[in-house]
């Protein structure tokens, strides 16, 4: 009986990939730049994100939730077109420190929509006050880290991946035109526990080789 258990756990995973358990989530298409122990350099391809504001809160976590509540009513159905859309990763959380009052600071939770509605987005109902986000073709400085992201550990985190490109030759390239100090990627349902995925992202001016502009990661 035994011998037989890895041919039967074969055969279980064969029939959910049949009725889809197993298909491929989609996510933005980058290639890999450059690559460092700490962190890594993509180039993004232009990509539509929805985008849900969340102003004057200070906590991240707090922040992507009520972001992600409104952008999961909208993929269930909650637009104009009642279009169910399929689940991508990551859950992006962009970080605008010390926007309000009394330090706090300001997010907008993105979620990327996959290949189908990426040139036409379904309007989404007005009252979740979402909008569509086309990131231009770009370089991002990236480091995974594991876990939750919580409060207490993703600006850690942040001024990691900052001590790091201190040290390389994107050094003086982070953006100074961006309208945030930082992102967090979240790839892992709230449900899993082990071997979660989360990456920091910073927007990189050019190739880090050349043509860089002096600016610094901030954090809040």
């Amino acid at each position: 009986m035994m011998e037989n258990s890895p041919r039967l756990l074969m055969a279980v995973i064969g029939a959910l990939c049949l009725v889809g358990v197993c298909k491929a989530v989609e996510s933005p298409v980058y290639t890999v730049a450059h690559l460092e122990s700490e962190f890594e350099i993509r180039l993004y391809t232009q990509s539509t994100w929805m985008s849900a504001s969340v102003p004057f809160i200070i906590s991240f976590e707090k922040a992507t939730r009520i972001g992600y509540h409104r952008l999961f009513q909208y993929i269930q159905g909650a637009n104009l077109n009642c279009s169910r859309i399929a689940l991508t990763v990551p859950v992006l959380t962009s970080i605008v420190p010390e926007a309000g009052p009394l330090h706090s600071s300001a997010y907008f939770v993105r979620f990327y929509l996959p290949l189908k509605f990426q040139a036409d987005p379904p309007s989404p109902l007005p009252e979740l006050n979402l909008k569509p986000y086309v990131w231009d073709s770009h370089y991002v400085a990236v480091r995974k880290f594991s876990g939750f992201a919580r409060d207490r550990n993703i600006v850690k985190q942040a001024e990691k991946l900052a001590a790091s490109l201190s040290r390389s030759p994107w050094a003086n390239c982070t953006s100074s035109e961006s309208d945030y100090a930082y992102s967090i990627a979240q790839y892992s349902s709230p449900f899993k526990f082990v071997g979660r995925v989360n990456e920091v992202w910073v927007d990189i001016v050019g190739s880090g080789l050349e043509g860089c502009k002096p600016s610094s990661i901030a954090t809040y």
